[in-house]
């Protein structure tokens, strides 16, 4: 597959290859659903908890005589039925996340790669560099690009000045590749590659 690189003024300035093997398969929903799945789990604290009977404060004491009260028999005052008493069943400080073979995390974000390209919603740049650390700018050169939802991948490194820029505009995401994922990619409604992010992600992924 060979698509045309441009420059941020939308000019093409050259051609890539694109791997049909990364950039041409034809995408599967279970596969993609499976590891959006196992990547939303793994991004979950499972801190969350709550006090039983044995983590609340206080005396073991019975709350009242069992007697001659008028009330209903009780046991200790903090059991959970007690206002200020423990809770049954709460959540547990947990490991949320779930086992995905590295086969199958590889083959989605091949198919959510391949997904883009046949969508016409893959575009390649020839650099993200910028400049100046200028929001308006880049939102200006985004426009021209009839980009309003993007996620921007350069290579090991991206162009400080671009980061700071398209921190500051809505639906607009940066990452180096080694941050490439299947959510991201799905989120967003185009995929906007360097060159260079391209020849790296070849390599992470070939075969």
């Amino acid at each position: 597959m060979q698509v045309n690189i441009i420059n941020f003024d939308g000019k093409a300035v050259g051609k890539i290859d694109l791997q049909d093997s990364i950039f041409g398969l034809d995408a599967r929903a279970d596969i993609l659903h499976r590891v959006v799945t196992w990547q939303r789990a793994k991004s979950r604290a499972g801190t969350h908890a709550v006090k039983t009977v044995s983590d609340v404060a206080g005396s073991g004491k019975k709350a009242f005589k069992q007697k001659k009260t008028g009330n209903a028999r009780q046991g200790e005052r903090y059991n959970v039925h007690m206002r200020g008493g423990g809770v049954v069943h709460g959540p547990v400080v947990r490991d949320h996340s779930i086992d995905l073979p590295k086969k199958i995390r590889a083959l989605g974000l091949k198919m959510a790669l391949s997904s883009k390209a046949k969508e016409g919603a893959l575009v390649v740049i020839d650099s993200e560099k910028v400049s100046a650390a200028k929001t308006a700018t880049v939102a200006k050169q985004l426009k021209k690009l009839n980009i309003a939802s993007a996620l921007f991948v350069g290579a090991d490194t991206l162009d400080e000045n671009f980061k700071k820029s398209a921190a500051n505009i809505n639906n607009v995401d940066v990452l180096p590749t080694i941050g490439l994922n299947v959510l991201d990619i799905l989120k967003h409604e185009k995929l906007v590659l360097t060159a260079d992010a391209v020849k790296a992600i070849e390599t992470r992924l070939g075969a």
